[in-house]
């Protein structure tokens, strides 16, 4: 699928990343590049230590990168705008154990300072979306491994962000749950329009994305044969 004509909602040039070790510094990433359109997936993967991880990290401005650029819908991406722009799903979950599932979910818009009644029927209906309609008042302590991710899901929709960004979301799962949290994802974000780059160690999971690329030596490079 061409992306001519689309809107690029993310563009990263040159990124590079360095760590202190010792008396040296190891290079994690050396020049990556990336573009990512909306609507589009793409995933990658890489061997582990080659830099996923901090590569995600350097998209969602978490951290910042010893040289390069990047852009959120062709503007500087900084901090103040990454709520309103993307979400984020991690390999742990991340839910807030006194919360709900509902009130973990509406937790992202009331970073934006939207906790209101609309807000609250948006996440009650994320939460359906992913199964979980009759889940919404349970702890997360109440809820499975896979139930979990499915309300971090939600809660990486609930702002209708331009971009999600998925570090290694099925790591804590089984292979069975885990392939259906990864269809779940691609199903919604296509529906939804939203781009999504998935951070995954699974080839399978990676080959459903749009686009594939994979992180050698701090570079996107060809995968291995």
């Amino acid at each position: 699928m061409s992306n001519e004509n689309k809107t690029a909602v993310l563009t990263a040039r040159g990124l590079t990343k360095s760590f202190p070790s010792g008396d040296r510094r190891i290079d994690v990433l050396r020049g990556v590049d990336l573009e990512v359109f909306e609507g589009e997936s793409v995933s990658i993967r890489g061997e582990s230590g080659s830099g996923k991880s901090t590569l995600l990290n350097l998209l969602a401005a978490l951290d910042e990168p010893d040289a390069g650029s990047l852009a959120w819908t062709g503007q500087p991406a900084n901090a103040d705008r990454r709520a309103a722009f993307l979400g984020i799903v991690f390999q742990s979950f991340y839910l807030i154990p006194e919360l709900n599932a509902l009130e973990n979910v509406v937790m992202a818009a009331r970073i934006l300072k939207k906790p209101g009644a609309a807000e609250r029927e948006r996440a009650k209906d994320l939460l359906g979306r992913v199964g979980l309609g009759e889940r919404v008042m349970h702890l997360p302590a109440h809820l499975s491994g896979g139930e979990r991710q499915r309300v971090a899901v939600a809660r990486a929709l609930m702002n209708s962000p331009k971009l999600i960004l998925a570090d290694e979301p099925t790591g804590n799962l089984d292979e069975h749950t885990g392939d259906a949290v990864v269809e779940l994802l691609l199903g919604l974000c296509a529906e939804m329009r939203t781009a999504l780059v998935l951070v995954t160690h699974n080839a399978a999971h990676a080959a459903k994305a749009q686009r594939s690329l994979f992180l050698h030596d701090g570079r996107f490079a060809p995968p291995p044969r």
